[in-house]
């Protein structure tokens, strides 16, 4: 569980969460003026329900996951893709904090 980042489609329980939630994307960005705009490793929705409305979206980061229910499907193309967010992930972040992202 310590890859960073798991695959699209993989099913986690969150630190203190009761409800599964399945990841959906990744570096993903809240909503709301830039003092509450938060930058997450993950967003993710209810599982096994999936996306109901976009206001049951949920933003995590890695460390708030507490246990990998069903691990998504992991190929070529998301191994790559794993690599590309490792390497580029600081850099979008320091980007984020520093406005010059929305």
């Amino acid at each position: 569980m310590n890859d960073k980042y798991l695959p699209i489609g993989s099913v986690v329980l969150l630190k203190g969460g009761e409800k599964k939630v399945m990841i959906t994307s990744y570096l993903i960005f809240s909503n709301g003026d830039s003092s509450e705009k938060k930058m997450y490793d993950y967003g993710g929705c209810a599982f096994p329900e999936g996306i109901i409305e976009s206001n049951y979206a949920v933003g995590f980061n890695h460390d708030q996951i507490d246990k990998v229910i069903h691990m998504g499907l992991v190929n070529d193309e998301s191994q790559e893709l794993n690599a590309i967010l490792r390497e580029t992930a600081g850099e979008i972040r320091e980007k984020f904090e520093a406005g010059e992202l929305n």
